[in-house]
């Protein structure tokens, strides 16, 4: 068989695969349009009206802000932790980095049920159940990993003798971290506080267990409108959702693409 028979295969296995993933998604669209008050197919006729809802109730906006307000204080603190973690074990380099490493990542491991009911018992005491700095912390110990992760890969192609020439010239620490290396592994940190920031903004098991009614984040808000009547305008929101990650994700390509043509320059 030619080469580009095997070509074209994979390039078609990958289509395959891709829709395989997103169709169970994109079933939203459809399920959003629909004219009934419950959640189904539109069979002929499309309405807007829960689309309307969605943007015109004070509960459904009030909860777009607060997942909003929380997904970004989450991902700022989570990339500054994150950055510093990365660089701090890439500048030891040793076996017992590696141990660091493997303790800081296990946020990823452990499932988040356990994770969400280790943070109910430790924010009791601490007061910090059903508070915006009480979910801010518990997503920011989620994300941080992710941020470190990504960080870590761009480190891997950093190039060690850069950071020696500055500090040969003259510079600080602080001055050749501020100058040398965040310039240079910038798409990773960009990467991260993304991947940190989505993780937050779509996190529901955590916020179900530590929050009540102070805090009323989109997903449970979801959560609780297909619990409850099924409301359409879950699907709505589903739109809305995958639309702001979408867009979040063109803009991540473009920005990194843009920070890495400038760094080859």
């Amino acid at each position: 068989m030619k080469p580009g028979f095997f070509s074209q295969f994979n390039r078609i296995g990958a289509w395959v695969l891709l829709l395989f993933l997103v169709t169970p998604a994109l079933i939203a669209i459809p399920v959003s349009l629909t004219t009934k008050r419950f959640l189904s197919m539109p069979k002929g006729n499309y309405s807007l009206r829960h689309f309307e809802k969605l943007f015109s109730s004070p509960e459904w906006i009030s909860s777009f802000f607060q997942s909003a307000t929380i997904g970004l204080s989450t991902s700022l603190l989570a990339t500054i932790l994150g950055t510093l973690c990365a660089i701090g074990l890439w500048r030891v380099s040793s076996k017992y980095s590696e141990v660091v490493r493997a303790f800081l990542l296990l946020p990823l491991i452990i499932p988040q049920i356990i994770s969400a009911m280790a943070f109910y018992r430790l924010w009791i005491p601490m007061g910090l159940l059903d508070s915006y700095l009480g979910l801010i912390l518990a997503h920011t110990i989620l994300a941080t990993p992710l941020v470190l992760i990504t960080v870590s890969a761009s480190l891997a192609n950093f190039d060690p003798k850069l950071e020696q020439a500055s500090k040969n010239l003259g510079a600080s620490n602080w001055t050749t971290m501020r100058r040398v290396i965040l310039p240079s592994v910038r798409p990773g940190v960009f990467a991260g506080a993304l991947f940190a920031f989505i993780l937050s903004w779509d996190e529901i098991v955590v916020t179900l267990f530590i929050s009540k009614f102070n805090v009323y984040t989109l997903p449970r808000r979801m959560w609780n409108g297909i619990r409850e009547n099924t409301d359409p305008t879950v699907a709505a929101a589903a739109v809305v959702l995958i639309a702001i990650t979408l867009i979040a994700f063109v803009v991540s390509a473009i920005v990194s693409r843009r920070q890495s043509e400038q760094t080859s320059t």
